[in-house]
């Protein structure tokens, strides 16, 4: 069984064990895995069978940018199972050369955390991020805090109709706390959720079913937010939810697969 990872945090081994507490107070939970370096990724993924991993960071900061995607470069250079996907920040001042350099530097998407950047996705300034990936990188966007308003799914279902050829995959279901609004305003957009951080929160196979059902086995991509949970455990889940050999292919690998191949170097094929 081939499997991606769709969504995995990784940090450079000197901050690695400081940002991994930083995740889990953030979430105010405790967490499967152990400290999110690369090595302890790859170990973590083997355990479970995995093949690929999507990588990211995110920049808390505008001037953490450019360093955490030098860093993500290096890394996928390293590690032909790394998959790169750019930090950007909508402060940063100079998004348009940011996304050409990103490019260059062999990245193949961007993730936004808008709760821990604390920008509401649809607001002016996260539109320029938009206008400068459409059609040019795929975005990976963490959704639906209880907590905040910053992440709705309400928020990204304006953004999605703003920019029609914007490629994005609501991490989490579309809201890892608040599902139902994601099946109420994304299920009918042209858009991807990701499995991370649902069963962890939800603990309910049953309702896991329920979200892979409303939308669709050839929208979820399989992810496991590591460090937060253990990719075994995950992989666990969701092969319990009685799913057929071609839902799981869709799931596992080729949903992002297809993602992915409708780039070539910073531009939408189709």
């Amino acid at each position: 069984m081939y499997i991606i990872d769709g969504h995995a945090h990784i940090f450079p081994e000197k901050i690695a064990a400081k940002a991994t507490a930083g995740i889990s107070e953030f979430y105010d939970t405790e967490m499967d895995n152990q400290v999110a370096s690369c090595d302890n990724l790859i170990k973590n993924g083997q355990q479970a069978g995995i093949s690929k991993y999507l990588v990211h960071s995110v920049a808390t900061t505008p001037k953490q940018v450019q360093s955490i995607n030098n860093f993500l470069s290096e890394e996928c250079k390293k590690r032909p199972e790394f998959i790169g996907f750019a930090a950007l920040h909508p402060d940063f001042e100079d998004i348009e050369d940011e996304v050409e350099r990103c490019i260059e530097l062999g990245l193949k998407g961007v993730k936004l955390h808008p709760d821990i950047q604390k920008f509401l996705l649809d607001e002016d300034k996260a539109l320029r991020i938009y206008r400068a990936i459409e059609g040019r990188l795929p975005l990976l966007i963490h959704m639906g805090d209880f907590r905040y308003q910053y992440s709705k799914p309400a928020r990204l279902a304006r953004v999605l109709d703003m920019f029609p050829r914007l490629d994005c995959i609501g991490a989490h279901f579309g809201g890892w706390s608040e599902t139902e609004e994601a099946i109420k305003h994304l299920k009918s957009r042209r858009c991807w959720v990701d499995t991370s951080s649902t069963y962890g929160f939800i603990k309910n196979l049953d309702y896991m079913k329920h979200l892979i059902s409303e939308f669709g086995a050839d929208r979820v991509v399989f992810g496991t937010d590591f460090p937060m949970w253990r990719a075994d455990y995950e992989l666990e889940w969701l092969l319990k939810c009685g799913l057929s050999e071609e839902e799981l292919e869709l799931i596992l690998h080729k949903n992002i697969e297809n993602i992915l191949a409708s780039y070539e170097h910073g531009k939408r094929l189709v």
